[in-house]
């Protein structure tokens, strides 16, 4: 399934307004996080509905890296919901283990972090504070709630008390702010350092910019800048080929990278990175038959997942626009294929696509949601203080809502 290829060239992004001795150009092939050692500086970033078990099986097993589940929300995982319990089990070759939580509560994030820990159901989390969807930031959660100093402070050194109680290395990701006029990430940034945190992941976008245009990798230089080598810092935003995940960490001297929708219908993506991260040019460049058995091996371990075939299959559906993106797949067949219900139905559709080369650059690039810039959906006044005002937090309640993004 590997090739070997010329190194692309890299794209516009190259060439800033950093001078060329200030770009680093020692990339990291390793990255520790806390007391976890890893192979590959590579993360693979949580997301609703994408990254549960079988999907990060899928990705494993091309590449090196920390892969988290979906999130969850602390109040969900404290109540002990049943599908937050699914989310955050770890099959026994899941090593590390990594959870991604959701909350508005200093008080409820420690307790679910606390049963995290005393539990033994991770070796590592991680906290969001990148949610961008207005359900979210309206009621002051999400991207929305590192405006709030005190309160994002609290959240931060609590869930960083509970977890040292096991030696459970903590982590934060978050964007760069409101708006461009609102950011948060500096201070963000700091305030983490200073609480204790193993390590920071920033999305180069605003709540305002949602999925839209491109990300600032000039924001995470700064934030590498500012937090220097106290704490890992990781690189978020439009990483879609391994040339970029090389570009950015050359660029802003991040410590690693955090892949979110580019590796949506390409799992080989993480076998990319670890080639580039190495220094190979070798890529994986899977013709349509290779694709078509990866997709088979995604219903697979889908089925196993849900432990019905049709669940697993019909959560499937969504993921094969994405997988033949560029191929020569015609249409009708597209649609009976995003229809299917069974393994053997699957199979039968997919040996019929026959075989063609791997497609080039029409396989790659942008994938996932793109939207426009919107104005963000914020509490009356949110904006007004960098303080919790002690008769508002009751609201933030309504805000652990079981949604992702970042």
């Amino acid at each position: 399934m590997t090739t070997t290829i010329e190194t692309p060239q890299t794209d516009a992004r190259s060439t800033d307004s950093r001078s060329a001795d200030t770009q680093r150009a020692f990339v990291p092939r390793s990255l520790t996080i806390g007391n976890i050692a890893l192979d590959s500086p590579v993360v693979l970033a949580p997301m609703a509905g994408i990254t549960n078990t079988a999907f990060r099986r899928l990705c494993r097993e091309y590449g090196a890296g920390l892969y988290v589940t979906e999130m969850v929300t602390s109040r969900a995982l404290v109540e002990r919901n049943a599908k937050s319990m699914r989310i955050i089990h770890h099959e026994p070759y899941e090593t590390p283990r990594s959870v991604q939580l959701y909350g508005v509560d200093p008080v409820t994030i420690g307790q679910a972090v606390r049963m995290l820990v005393e539990e033994d159901r991770a070796d590592h989390v991680d906290l969001n504070f990148g949610c961008p969807v207005p359900k979210v930031t309206r009621k002051g959660g999400g991207s929305a709630l590192p405006w709030k100093l005190d309160l994002f402070t609290a959240i931060v050194q609590t869930a960083v008390k509970e977890a040292s109680k096991g030696d459970v290395p903590l982590t934060i990701k978050m964007r760069k702010g409101i708006t461009g006029d609102h950011l948060t990430y500096l201070d963000a940034g700091r305030i983490a350092r200073d609480a204790g945190v193993s390590a920071m992941t920033l999305h180069g976008r605003t709540t305002a910019d949602l999925y839209s245009g491109r990300a600032d990798w000039d924001a995470i230089a700064r934030l590498k800048d500012e937090i220097g080598d106290a704490v890992p810092v990781l690189g978020n935003g439009d990483i879609f080929a391994a040339e970029d995940a090389v570009e950015m960490m050359r660029r802003t001297g991040c410590d690693g990278v955090v892949i979110g929708r580019g590796c949506q219908g390409r799992p080989w993506l993480f076998g990319d990175l670890q080639y580039a991260l190495a220094g190979s040019d070798e890529r994986i460049r899977p013709g349509l038959k290779e694709v078509a058995d990866a997709v088979y091996q995604h219903g697979v371990y889908l089925t196993e997942y849900y432990e019905d075939e049709f669940f697993g299959v019909r959560d499937l559906r969504k993921h094969i626009a994405w997988y033949f993106k560029g191929y020569p797949v015609g249409g009708q067949l597209r649609q009976k294929l995003a229809m299917v219900s069974t393994l053997a139905e699957l199979r039968e559709l997919l040996d019929g696509l026959g075989d063609a080369p791997y497609p080039g650059a029409d396989a790659e690039g942008t994938r996932g949601r793109t939207t426009r810039p919107k104005r963000p959906h914020l509490p009356d006044g949110w904006l007004d203080s960098r303080e919790m005002a002690e008769d508002r937090k009751a609201e933030l309640a309504l805000a652990e809502l079981d949604v992702s993004g970042g």
